[in-house]
């Protein structure tokens, strides 16, 4: 599954497909409020910011010593 990176709005099930984990990995994170990813509830859908990704990966980056 290609993700299109116009596409503003993620499902739970591409988010984790990007990330290399299951959608029931990202469902106990929301649950546990685990790691601070953010997510929009709209009526009963989960869904990511395709920014909010990326910038909450980019914090994540751990760098090594130069």
């Amino acid at each position: 599954m290609a993700i299109e990176k116009k596409k503003l709005l993620l499902t739970a099930e591409e988010v984790a497909e990007l990330l290399s984990i299951r959608p029931q990995t990202l469902a106990l994170w929301r649950s546990q409020k685990r790691y601070g990813l953010p997510y929009y509830k709209i009526g009963g859908m989960i869904r990511y910011k395709l920014s909010d990704i990326e910038q909450w990966l980019e914090s994540r980056t751990v760098r090594g010593v130069e």
